[in-house]
């Protein structure tokens, strides 16, 4: 719903639209972007799925693309799952042309871990406003339903990139703010996503035998 109030037909019409982590999990900001009729919308994200048109990591996407390369950069549920959110927002920056919109959503302290693949972060609107105090900030507001932030910023022409290097997250992993996923924290959210997929697995196959119990009885 915030991509929805956010962006106007003439904010997209003719327009180039880049999405980091496209994979339409939950739903997709997609079809209604394509609506106002960008002249392109490129989805990215690291495996195959719906709604990617290209496999790039996140942290590869100014390589990729190049500096000033799109109009609109869209990231929806993204940020949280990175582990070096630095090199990231700093590609979504600068593959964003002057005058271009920056659309982000990602969760907050509250909200449940979810490794998809990992999740290392979570981010408040003190946060995004550092984090994009380099842009002009035109929308910033907390989710109403989940723990979560929502953030609309535009490039401005004169464009001097934050340093960021020393500002610490809170890291779900850690539970306290840090400046990065150092080795110990990253082999410890390998151990959590072990065990959240140990106990996916041990959910769905409970749910499979008590439906084939329901069936036989």
């Amino acid at each position: 719903m915030f991509g929805v109030l956010s962006l106007t037909k003439d904010e997209v019409e003719g327009r180039r639209v880049i999405e980091f982590g496209s994979c339409a999990i939950n739903g997709t900001l997609r079809p209604f972007v394509e609506s106002l009729h960008p002249v392109e919308y490129i989805g990215i994200d690291i495996e195959k799925g719906p709604n990617v048109d290209i496999i790039c990591d996140a942290e590869d996407v100014l390589d990729k693309f190049g500096r000033e390369s799109f109009d609109i950069v869209i990231s929806t549920e993204l940020l949280e799952h990175v582990k070096n959110w630095r090199k990231v927002i700093s590609n979504m920056k600068n593959v964003c042309k002057p005058n271009g919109l920056i659309l982000v959503t990602t969760r907050s302290y509250g909200f449940p871990y979810h490794a998809y693949p990992y999740d290392f972060w979570r981010y408040e609107p003190v946060d995004m406003q550092h984090v994009f105090s380099d842009c002009d900030i035109e929308r910033l507001e907390k989710d109403k339903e989940t723990p979560g932030v929502l953030i609309k910023a535009r490039k401005p022409h004169e464009f001097v990139e934050a340093d960021l290097a020393g500002y610490e997250l809170y890291s779900i992993i850690a539970n306290k703010r840090i400046k990065e996923i150092d080795k110990k924290i990253f082999t410890h959210s390998r151990i959590l996503r072990q065990q959240l997929l140990r106990q996916k697995i041990k959910k769905s196959l409970y749910l499979h035998i008590r439906d084939m119990l329901e069936t036989i009885i």
